[in-house]
């Protein structure tokens, strides 16, 4: 003790020291004490990554935040998705109210493409055994590569966001840089020997054990928790979602459309048979909504368009199915170029467009000769079909009444005299009305 302060001043001193000490060192939100009962909202996104996918995330960090749950748990499983829709993901994962936890399975699931993003953006992340993580370059359409100078402008944005997000939570930025420039894949067992994830575990269960025992770091804490006494409640996102999702995939939307647009081909070729006319307006409708979200290309929707009037100038114009042909070609190019090359949604592949096209343009074919086939026997068919046909007068009065023939009841009017029961020949006919003289019918056709 320094001389000259008294024994009785630096104990009041240090009692003082002791009383403001706990206030003026930092609070931190978790402590490395283990939390008794942890609530923990677990969200299953598989599929190709949608808007669909990006509010269902959004719905489940909603319900943490609104009921107070301590953790919530992805399980994934995609093959990517929309480059857009992934960045919102990444955006709300990186600012959500209580830690994210990323673990891919079940066994033989994959974190491809935008997938990768969204392991990185985890507080901690995990793979089942036979998982696979990597191939985040982006491709186009069908999975042809981009054009140099688009390839170089998309990757670049990419590998920046990617470093950025797994460098904070301590990953191997490196990796997640080539797995971007140079499309690479992992197993799960070298992605944790890699340090690409954390945690290699067979079920969602045991993930979350070894995340609570290694501690989740968060808010500058650390969050450890018992894993036998937590609670895990699932997030059903009910039938809208489902829904959404199957209809948000490329290859439904564009069989919705082909399909639409071919059933009001056939109502307007062949009038009257309904259902037809009703099932395709629904699936255009249905189409129309998924493209309106889907990153489509105007001129696919176009060179299809044109390809369905190229069809119906069949039926009008005599060309010797030369239009036929051109109908056929515009579909099939439609098709290739109707979704963004650049977008990162699973394309159409080749053989399903071909055989796609080639099915919708039988169809087509089909309506188109079932109406020139009509146009050429219209004249042995109605009115003139009835000329000379022998009819019964049913009741007559001041030179009109009705008269039957072939089961059929007509109006029927005549310069001669005549009464029920008189057998008539059918000699003209003015609209819905028979012209008729009495006599035998001569030579009709039957």
């Amino acid at each position: 003790m320094a001389p000259g302060i008294p024994p009785r001043a630096a104990r009041l001193f240090l009692f003082l020291l002791l009383l403001i000490l706990p206030f003026a060192l930092p609070s931190a939100p978790f402590c490395d004490a283990a939390k008794p009962s942890p609530k923990v909202l677990e969200v299953e996104i598989s599929g190709a990554i949608t808007p669909v996918q990006e509010d269902l995330l959004r719905d489940a960090l909603a319900r943490v935040r609104a009921e107070g749950h301590d953790l919530l748990l992805i399980r994934l499983d995609t093959p990517g998705g929309l480059l857009e829709t992934m960045r919102g993901m990444v955006k709300d994962m990186l600012n959500a109210p209580a830690p994210v936890l990323v673990w891919v399975g079940p066994r033989g699931a994959q974190a491809a493409s935008a997938g990768v993003f969204l392991v990185a953006a985890s507080q901690v992340a995990g793979m089942a055994p036979q998982a696979t993580i990597g191939s985040a370059s982006p491709v186009a359409q069908g999975g042809e590569e981009l054009s140099a100078t688009m390839s170089a402008k998309v990757k670049a944005d990419l590998i920046s966001l990617v470093r950025g997000a797994a460098a904070s939570r301590g990953r191997n930025a490196d990796w997640y840089e080539r797995a971007v420039s140079e499309s690479v894949s992992l197993t799960a067992q070298d992605a944790v020997m890699q340090r690409v994830v954390e945690v290699l575990a067979d079920d969602a269960g045991d993930f979350l054990a070894q995340a609570g025992h290694r501690g989740i770091p968060y808010s500058g804490g650390v969050l450890r928790f018992d894993a036998e006494q937590m609670t895990i409640e699932h997030f059903d996102p009910g039938f809208r979602h489902r829904f959404l999702s199957w209809l948000l995939h490329p290859q439904v939307a564009y069989f919705l459309m082909l399909g639409g647009l071919a059933g009001l081909f056939f109502e307007l070729t062949t009038p009257g048979a309904v259902l037809p006319g009703v099932l395709g307006g629904l699936c255009l409708l249905l189409a129309l909504y998924a493209m309106s979200v889907l990153p489509t290309s105007a001129a696919g929707v176009g060179l299809i368009l044109l390809g369905l009037a190229l069809f119906w100038l069949e039926v009008k114009i005599t060309s010797y199915g030369l239009l036929g042909v051109a109908a056929v070609i515009a579909l099939f190019l439609g098709s290739i170029i109707l979704f963004d090359p650049s977008s990162g949604l699973p394309g159409l592949p080749l053989a399903t467009v071909i055989v796609t096209v080639s099915g919708v343009s039988a169809f087509l074919a089909l309506a188109v000769g079932l109406v020139v086939r009509a146009q050429r026997s219209r004249k042995a068919l109605g009115g003139q079909a009835m000329l000379g046909l022998e009819a019964e007068v049913l009741d007559w009065s001041g030179g009109r009444g009705q008269v039957r023939t072939r089961g059929e009841i007509w109006s029927a009017r005549s310069d001669d005299p005549l009464r029920p029961g008189d057998r008539v020949m059918i000699i003209g006919i003015d609209g819905l009305t028979l012209l008729v003289r009495p006599g035998d019918p001569g030579p009709a056709s039957s």
